[in-house]
């Protein structure tokens, strides 16, 4: 499977290989989502993400311990003091975290573990899959869903235009 992002991926060539009809029906379903060490850093990629995800009509929720409040959301301490539903579970977190953060999604019942790229582990994923719950791993969330629906450019924003040349970000001459 050689289907973009994350084509080069282990998890491509494993069990846990998810296909692009796949993602699109999840993407496409699910639009409420507890997001697992959401920064409140505009810098992370876990930030991005959400703005991202806010903008287009999903609903993201922050889990971070360390914060109070994320994009004017409040964030929760752990996935099991979200209020559900809970549909999917993306994870920003080391592939360490995984096991305990699967069985806190199993025991609120959220359909989707979704792992982030780099996040990659199969025992937590076969965990998931044995009590029913659908695994995407080693893809960003963010990217599947502006490759599917649009929006992909090269800093991850629809820009509207579509060319191979640079905008000129000059200021125009004012006509007097």
């Amino acid at each position: 499977m050689t289907d973009g992002v994350g084509a080069n991926s282990p998890v491509n060539q494993s069990r846990f290989a998810t296909t692009a009809a796949e993602r699109i029906r999840i993407l496409e379903r699910y639009k409420r989502i507890a997001m697992i060490g959401l920064s409140a850093n505009s810098f992370r990629p876990s930030h991005f993400a959400a703005i991202y995800l806010l903008a287009h009509g999903f609903d993201v929720t922050p889990v971070n311990p360390r914060e109070k409040e994320i994009l004017g959301r409040r964030s929760y301490a752990s996935l099991r003091d979200v209020p559900p539903p809970i549909e999917i579970v993306d994870i920003f977190r080391e592939p360490s975290a995984v096991p305990s953060i699967v069985e806190d999604a199993i025991a609120v019942g959220a359909k989707v573990i979704w792992m982030q790229l780099g996040v990659i582990n199969e025992e937590a994923a076969e965990r998931a899959r044995q009590a029913g719950l659908e695994v995407v791993m080693d893809r960003c969330i963010k990217i599947e869903h502006a490759r599917f629906f649009g929006g992909l450019s090269t800093i991850g924003l629809n820009t509207g235009v579509l060319s191979a040349q640079k905008r000129n970000h000059s200021p125009e001459p004012s006509s007097k």
